[in-house]
């Protein structure tokens, strides 16, 4: 795995931080292109005003297009994470990008333009009287009108396969249905990154086969934040295990998956009867 440096520790788990490349990445630390990474994160700490320290120094290089899993035990710091790629927190110590955009209050309108959180609940994303009204929400706020914008709206539901209910409204949909709205919501402004929280919540079989094929096609950077580690071995040929404000390991999903030790000392556990390791996922 190029670009992830780790050691072994006491316990069996694997300590590092990613480098510039993942286990997707073919063409070197930038992507493809030679492009900046979607996302470069570095020595970012935080601590809350009550003294909380969230973050030690967090390490994180994703090239674009990947999709990386985001793991770790409640608290480790995941959500305090992902509050840093937008600009909502600030960074105590370090320094994250987007693109090679630094995450500063000058440049925080393009950088929440780049970086597309879809919350776990979408019904917490979801607020107009029609699917299409929210779907249009960003792009109209950012300036579209018209023929633009129409085209910009019927693109993102398109990608989500939801263009035929455009004109209901949104608690009128299934649960899995309004998820893949509310990830339109997001698509609809371009991003360079979509972080995805626990996007596998309180789906059906169906609903989680659908939405991981919708996800698999797309041309984005994705982060998934989740505690489904089927779904992350499914999805994101690497993973990030967050814990106590620090990444302990960073690798291929199967092999980190497949370590007992690591696991175990980070509080991460396989739904009974699952192997990872003899687990079939899809080429894509």
């Amino acid at each position: 795995m190029g670009g992830v440096t780790s050691d072994s520790t006491a316990d069996g788990t694997t300590t590092g931080t990613a480098g510039s490349t993942g286990p997707n990445s073919a063409a070197g630390p930038n992507g493809p292109t030679g492009a900046p990474p979607s996302l470069a994160v570095s020595g970012l700490a935080y601590a809350y005003p009550d003294g909380h320290q969230a973050l030690f120094g967090v390490d994180l290089t994703v090239p674009r297009g990947e999709r990386v899993a985001l793991l770790g035990p409640n608290g480790a710091g995941k959500t305090t994470l992902v509050l840093h790629l937008n600009g909502i927190l600030t960074a105590g110590a370090g320094s994250v990008a987007v693109a090679g955009l630094p995450v500063e209050p000058r440049h925080l309108a393009e950088i929440r333009r780049r970086v597309g959180i879809v919350f776990q609940d979408p019904d917490d994303q979801l607020f107009m009287p029609t699917v299409r009204e929210d779907v249009a929400f960003g792009p109209a706020t950012a300036g579209l009108r018209g023929a633009e914008l129409d085209a910009r709206v019927h693109e993102a539901l398109a990608r989500v396969g939801m263009e035929a209910h455009s004109d209901r409204p949104p608690h009128h949909l299934s649960f899995g249905q309004r998820r893949r709205v509310a990830v339109a919501t997001v698509l609809a402004m371009r991003p360079e990154i979509l972080v995805l929280d626990e996007p596998s919540s309180n789906l059906d079989p169906a609903s989680r086969r659908e939405l991981a094929d919708i996800l698999v096609e797309l041309d984005v950077t994705v982060l998934m934040v989740t505690h489904d580690l089927p779904y992350a071995l499914q999805l994101c040929p690497r993973a990030v295990v967050l814990s106590d404000g620090v990444i302990v390991a960073d690798g291929e999903t199967r092999e980190l998956l497949c370590d007992e030790a690591l696991l175990a000392a980070h509080r991460l556990e396989l739904p009974f009867g699952f192997d990872p390791g003899s687990a079939k996922v899809p080429q894509r």
